[in-house]
């Protein structure tokens, strides 16, 4: 994740004294409060992300309600909402809204208002920019349709207003009112909610493609059409969160870095501690997207089917991993030949060689990996002497983000993509397992090569 660092060392600080919070000057509990709150929202927008792409079809608008309460809450905002534009009539009306207690909600009020009405955001959002009034009384007295005397009766002192973009196209907007005292939003925070208009338009996409299968179910031909085009949505949708949710987390890993590089030796231990504390969090949500990413396009897979020979693919996939010395991996020597995607081979071997290796608790570990035919199936096993799983984890340890290990980097997201390659390729997977002595992972494949 890292990147070079370019231009002059003073502008380097500068930006590095700006992103922490006013630099070393800063008291260092202002410091930790800064640091503290990039965590809380880096862990709410991955929860509000995993709660969509796990979400049924039937409970996507209560999720976006809840969504946009946490967000509200999370920036101090009185009320948040969503309106959808309609370019065709020239209107924009409110689709869902969050009040704060004690505030009136006023989605029943803003139906079908004209857009020349707000001809200034909707500039700012035609060119993909937000809209951000930190102070209603300074706009300008501009007539009883204007922008002011809008906001003013609706006891808004500040808003901030971001673009929905679908496919170049401007969609609608979110939108978050402070009514009891005027909000100021960061750079950072805009951009968060960059991050979370775009996974609102993707899981409104998804809603909306669902609803439509679920209206011609009887129609075979437009069933199997909209079924394709849900899922080539899907997977726009999961690559388009990876990749919205890495910018930020790249921006802040360099920044951290740049600033460990140039006060390493002037800061104390306890004044660094939290600045790794946000660099490792970095780095474990990065490998959680990536999990999620890989998760979710399994059985999106375009390349071709090919033959594979499973031996050459297995040593492959050894040369790529980092085994401790301590550790021997011993791999049977006749492996069959097998038909299929070998991203999805090397993923399911993957996983499994690196889970056997991340739990291997033994001065002298020991991974062996083979494989069995019987009745038209190839029975593959992956067996190591770890610390084993207690009986009561077996099923618990395929869910998605179920590990058994909190402490560690890994997404939890590993042999949730292990049983959905066997599923996919209708085999299936069980283990045997004693704690303190070691667990032997078990899948079979269909022969379909000899």
């Amino acid at each position: 994740m890292k990147e070079e660092l370019t231009g002059p060392m003073d502008k380097k600080s500068q930006m590095v004294t700006t992103a922490l919070g006013g630099g070393l000057g800063e008291d260092q509990l202002e410091k930790d409060k800064i640091i503290e709150r990039q965590l809380r929202f880096q862990n709410l927008l991955m929860s509000i992300s995993t709660q969509y792409i796990n979400a049924d079809v039937s409970d996507i608008d209560r999720l976006i309600q809840k969504s946009l309460q946490q967000i509200g809450e999370f920036v101090e905002a009185d009320r948040s909402y969503i309106f959808s534009y309609d370019f065709t009539a020239n209107t924009t009306s409110n689709t869902y809204e969050w009040c704060a207690q004690g505030i009136e909600p006023e989605i029943h009020n803003l139906q079908n208002i004209p857009v020349d009405f707000i001809p200034q955001w909707l500039q700012a959002h035609r060119m993909g920019r937000p809209f951000y009034v930190e102070d209603v009384s300074q706009l300008p007295q501009d007539g009883e349709f204007g922008l002011r005397a809008i906001l003013e009766p609706q006891g808004i002192k500040s808003l901030i207003t971001i673009p929905e973009i679908k496919n170049n196209e401007l969609i609608g907007f979110i939108g978050f009112d402070s009514v009891r005292k005027i909000n100021q939003y960061s750079q950072n925070e805009q951009d968060i909610l960059f991050v979370y208009a775009n996974m609102l338009v993707n899981v409104l996409l998804r809603k909306e493609s669902e609803e439509r299968i679920a209206e011609q179910e009887a129609k075979k031909e437009e069933l199997l059409q909209h079924l394709s085009q849900q899922n080539q949505e899907l997977n726009e949708y999961a690559h388009a969160v990876s990749h919205d949710l890495k910018a930020p987390l790249i921006n802040i890993y360099t920044l951290i870095t740049w600033f460990l590089d140039d006060h390493k030796t002037t800061l104390t231990e306890s004044a660094l501690k939290p600045l790794y504390q946000v660099q490792q969090n970095v780095e474990k949500m990065d490998h959680l997207i990536k999990g999620i990413l890989d998760y979710a396009t399994i059985d999106k897979l375009t390349t071709a089917d090919r033959d594979i020979d499973l031996k050459a693919l297995l040593e492959d996939v050894l040369e790529t991993l980092l085994v401790p010395a301590h550790i021997h991996i011993h791999l049977q020597k006749s492996w069959p030949r097998m038909y299929g995607n070998d991203w999805r081979f090397k993923q399911l071997f993957q996983n499994l060689i690196q889970n056997a290796i991340k739990y291997s608790d033994k001065p002298k570990g020991k991974i062996t990996i083979g494989h069995s035919e019987r009745e038209g199936v190839n029975e593959f096993f992956i067996k190591d002497n770890g610390m084993g799983i207690h009986p009561d984890h077996f099923e618990r340890i395929f869910q998605v983000f179920n590990k058994l290990d909190h402490n560690n980097a890994s997404s939890g997201i590993g042999l949730s993509i292990v049983k959905k390659i066997v599923h996919h390729y209708k085999g299936s997977i069980w283990l045997q397992s004693e704690e303190g002595r070691g667990t032997t992972f078990y899948f079979t494949l269909p022969a379909a090569l000899g």
